[in-house]
């Protein structure tokens, strides 16, 4: 009996330790490897979209804006255009849905644009497997649990991404960031990985019920 109870207590502190080593050290080090070799390999396709890009959107093909990572440091996402910069007689952004151009509901349906944030990653400001990185206007209006969202880097991919993408409402997005963050190891990373790939040739959860893209948030009424 206590020899059982030894190997039980044995293989949970070799989990405990694992998990320990995989947050701290191996989680980083695979999402160097491979970040890094996804952009070689997929060089000529990221070239390929750069050039078409330029053409459809009539200029820059890159669309970069600041989000919050990290214990909310402010960072540059870069992904490819998939929308206009047409704005109103007073000089705003004319609705998602009138922006939006065909070859860029192309892009979101296929999350090609969003190969450009392979970078973020290699550089470190985001993880391939994470919370999304949103609007920083978003930062003032999170609850307490909410906030921890931003305990770990921001991914590329998430447990809400796989679990609804933009078809859930934004609290179930965050309970399952949260939820993401208290449980994160390398096995879930990399169910989170496969079910991604599931997810985006189904092309599934891409909008919401009333949005092409997704409502902005307005904080949550609790």
């Amino acid at each position: 009996m206590m020899v059982a109870v030894a190997i039980v207590l044995g293989m949970v502190d070799l989990f405990l330790w694992s998990s320990i080593l995989y947050r701290q050290f191996f989680k980083r080090f695979y999402d160097i490897v491979l970040s890094g070799l996804a952009i070689i390999v997929l060089s000529p396709l990221l070239l390929v979209l750069t050039i078409v890009g330029a053409i459809k959107m009539k200029g820059n093909p890159f669309f970069i804006q600041p989000r919050p990572g990290k214990n909310e440091r402010i960072f540059n996402l870069i992904k490819f255009r998939s929308m206009t910069c047409e704005k109103d007689k007073d000089g705003n952004d004319l609705p998602d849905d009138v922006r939006l151009t065909s070859y860029g509901k192309k892009l979101r349906s296929t999350s090609l644009d969003e190969l450009p944030e392979l970078f973020n990653i290699l550089k470190g400001d985001m993880s391939i497997v994470g919370p999304r990185p949103l609007l920083v206007k978003y930062l003032s209006l999170y609850n307490e649990e909410q906030k921890h969202r931003h305990d770990v880097r921001p991914g590329f991919t998430g447990w809400a991404q796989v679990n609804g993408r933009n078809s859930i409402s934004w609290e179930e997005k965050f309970r399952d960031d949260v939820w993401y963050v208290n449980n994160y190891s390398m096995g879930l990373d990399l169910r989170i990985i496969l079910m991604t790939i599931k997810v985006v040739l189904s092309h599934s959860g891409i909008s919401s019920d009333t949005s092409s893209t997704m409502e902005e948030f307005v904080g949550t009424n609790v």
